[in-house]
């Protein structure tokens, strides 16, 4: 083997170290995420006894809510911090801060023993986890894009939702343990807390791996130039509006669809096809498994391809393919029908989420590309990804459900417009360009 073989791959190795130990950070933000709203059902009376069990639950489903609605703020204060302190420094602030968030909620006496202490200890935490979480996306796709070699961009930057789902499934997983090991009783009593633990636990050997992250180049190249003086402001990035509206544009069309065809459509499983809550998680799983193996797949084929033509395929296919979709699986009652029907809405789905971090990234100059990113990504989604179930179900209470399905292919349609204006972001990628100089 050459002495530029051996070069070439040492570098390979240090790259997907890297990309490994940022990327294993978005999965623990997105485990400790989905905990909270898949153990809410065994601890909201710690929380919010008074009341029916309606009622706790939609206590603690607001405050799950609240946590979303501090994606942006996050996004705005983190993607700062790491345009202007560096992208290891925004990670490790930001793992540092969901630990603490899970570690609050495990340790928080229930209301019975601290009174309205309890309920507030539990938002709090949450404001922090959103906060976190909200950070988190726009610098560590900022981070995969820029630490990623030439010509690999999208295969790596695409772990980004690899983790996501890996989060989600992990946290189910847990889940399914704990049912399996103990009973309701010892669940509700104290079996809630030990998934919090862990996160905050999974959290802590993250936060230790980050500590031992490179920085990446551009932005060492850029805190050594003139434009460090403007990093990471507001100010800087409205020079860039154009950017901004697409990164708004990409996310409105990709986050309807993907919160309605991960989390909705569970629940359009079980009360419009009538299946099994077993059968459902059982599909669910098997398909997001699926999902997640496809993203670095259609990654690495926007390395050879290009970013739009992915980007044409989700848009044309959303727009055109989601109404029939769930109108087939209304009618079909159909558990093989239901799985292959959801997979199909999948593969439309990773034609956006597959890229969506590295095409965001492409668009942006380094001194404000974290918050580039982040702030109108986090936007759109508290508005627009947030409310997706919200919408379906307030259409379905109206008895109108039908036109939810045109409301996402309408969300849809309005990215592909966008998809058809903007330029190949590969081709004029701010990170090429900089590396060039």
């Amino acid at each position: 083997m050459t002495d530029a073989k051996k070069a070439e791959r040492k570098q390979s190795r240090h790259i997907a170290s890297n990309i490994l130990k940022g990327s294993l950070g978005n999965m623990i933000e997105w485990y400790d995420w989905y905990v909270y709203a898949a153990f809410a059902v065994y601890f909201s009376t710690d929380f919010f006894p008074s009341g029916d069990t309606t009622t706790q639950l939609l206590n603690t489903a607001a405050v799950f809510a609240i946590g979303f609605l501090m994606r942006p703020i996050g996004s705005l204060i983190m993607g700062r911090y790491a345009d202007r302190h560096g992208r290891r420094a925004a990670l490790t602030l930001s793992i540092l801060i969901m630990a603490s968030g899970s570690l609050i909620i495990a340790a928080t006496p229930n209301y019975q023993t601290i009174g309205i202490a309890a309920p507030i200890i539990l938002i709090l935490a949450r404001l922090f986890q959103g906060l976190s979480l909200g950070g988190e996306y726009g610098t560590s796709a900022t981070y995969l894009s820029e630490m990623a070699n030439k010509g690999r961009r999208g295969f790596y930057s695409s772990f980004q939702y690899v983790t996501l789902v890996g989060g989600q499934l992990v946290a189910l997983g847990v889940q399914i343990i704990l049912q399996l090991w103990l009973n309701d009783a010892q669940l509700r009593a104290w079996g809630w807390r030990i998934p919090f633990i862990i996160g905050a636990l999974g959290a802590l050997i993250v936060l230790w791996l980050r500590l031992s992250m490179d920085e990446s180049d551009q932005f060492k190249n850029m805190a050594k130039s003139k434009t460090k003086k403007d990093a990471g402001t507001l100010k800087a990035l409205l020079k860039y509006p154009r950017a901004v509206l697409t990164v708004v544009g990409l996310t409105l069309g990709g986050t309807v669809a993907f919160y309605t065809y991960t989390t909705y459509l569970q629940k359009f499983m079980i009360n419009s096809v009538g299946l099994d809550k077993e059968v459902v998680s059982i599909i669910n799983f098997v398909a997001l498994l699926i999902f997640l193996i496809m993203q670095p797949l259609a990654g690495l084929l926007s390395d050879h391809i290009g970013r739009k033509p992915l980007l044409f395929f989700f848009g044309i296919s959303g727009t055109v393919l989601t109404v029939p979709l769930f109108m087939l699986m209304h009618s079909s009652h159909s558990v093989a029908a239901a799985f292959l029907l959801m997979m199909l809405g999948l593969i439309i789905v990773t034609g956006y989420t597959s890229i969506n971090a590295i095409v965001k990234a492409e668009l942006f100059p380094t001194e404000i590309r974290a918050l580039g990113v982040g702030l109108p990504y986090g936007l759109t989604v508290a508005i627009f990804g947030g409310t997706a179930e919200f919408v379906a179900l307030w259409f379905k209470s109206l008895g109108i459900e039908t036109l939810f399905f045109f409301y996402v292919a309408g969300c849809i349609f309005i990215s592909l417009i966008v998809y058809w204006r903007m330029q190949e972001s590969s081709k004029t990628s701010y990170i090429e360009a900089e590396m060039e100089n």
